[in-house]
């Protein structure tokens, strides 16, 4: 199943999700809709509103009210999610998303700060409106957790020390953690039982742990025309991913000391060599192979949900977060 065919199974939700997320945009301001705009509109699969969507169907029969929630809650996913790359974008002082300019680099940091606070607080806004306080608990930790995982990241840049351990923490709170959120959500929404929700919590977590460990092997093994960012940005940016952790334990002599010099500095100078070095020393397969258990797991988790297209789907997913290319 290619991941056309996996939106597909919620084809109608998922359309009306999208005219949500555009009505949501709407200020007086002039400037906070055209920002809004241009970044929800930029690209982008929409993977965490999708798993509201398919943990919802996937674990309950859904009336209208439920549905209509359930829409809200993808809607609340996005807006949180696209706010945290307004600031990502700010902080790694990107330059490109998606193969367009950021909103940064269009608009100027400030702009992109505020837009990014104006699309947080909407969709707590929305939350509100749907009701459910076990949504709101669960969002405003994930939010918070995400907001440690960011200074964390922080922290570990320019750190050639940084270890596989503190690593993976760090994708686990700022990317997997609203996957894990956004599945949960869609469970709780659909008054899932507890089995269920536990199960679709777990399987967001690890399909976000997959998905981001991917997302750091493309940094080294794609064109950025694939990724839709510059090659290299997280070597410029001195962050310790996974296959520049494992390069450094076990390249060569002459690799580990370009790989730590270059988180270190935050150099590009010698790019294409330690591109070769990551590639040499067995850093992309071992990366991809811990993204694979972690897309595993995911299936094992929901082992118990009824047989479905939604828990196809989601399984579907769970496959194709370790096998795309952007």
């Amino acid at each position: 199943m290619q991941p056309i065919q996996i939106h597909d199974v919620v084809a109608n939700e998922f359309g009306q999700v999208n005219e949500y997320i555009v009505s949501q945009l709407s200020s007086d301001i002039p400037l906070i809709e055209q920002i809004g705009y241009y970044i929800i509109s930029n690209g982008g699969k929409r993977l965490r509103p999708l798993l509201v969507l398919l943990a919802a169907r996937a674990s309950a029969e859904l009336d209208t009210t439920k549905l209509n929630q359930a829409i809200q809650m993808a809607t609340i996913i996005e807006f949180i999610h696209t706010s945290t790359l307004l600031h990502d974008d700010v902080v790694d002082e990107s330059d490109m998303r998606r193969g367009k300019k950021t909103a940064n680099e269009e608009w100027g940091n400030a702009p992109s700060v505020l837009v990014g606070d104006f699309l947080y607080s909407r969709a707590f806004q929305i939350m509100v409106d749907v009701g459910s306080m076990r949504c709101m608990s669960i969002l405003a930790k994930t939010t918070n957790i995400i907001a440690e995982g960011e200074v964390q990241q922080l922290i570990n840049c320019g750190d050639p020390d940084t270890s596989e351990e503190s690593y993976l923490k760090v994708i686990q709170y700022k990317t997997a953690k609203l996957f894990e959120g956004a599945a949960l959500c869609g469970a709780v929404i659909a008054d899932a039982s507890t089995e269920f929700q536990e199960a679709l919590r777990q399987y967001g977590m690890h399909v976000g742990t997959a998905f981001q460990l991917i997302d750091d092997v493309m940094d080294y093994t794609s064109t950025a025309e694939e990724m839709g960012k510059s090659v290299g940005d997280d070597l410029a940016e001195g962050k310790p991913t996974l296959p520049l952790i494992y390069t450094m334990k076990y390249g060569e002599k002459d690799a580990v000391e370009r790989v730590r010099q270059a988180i270190l500095t935050g150099g590009l100078e010698q790019l294409e060599t330690i591109i070769n070095d990551v590639q040499n020393c067995g850093a992309i397969e071992y990366t991809q192979q811990k993204a694979q258990e972690q897309a595993d797991l995911a299936i094992i988790v929901i082992a118990s949900l009824p047989e479905s297209e939604y828990k196809t789907a989601l399984i579907a997913l769970a496959n194709a977060s370790v096998k795309r290319r952007n």
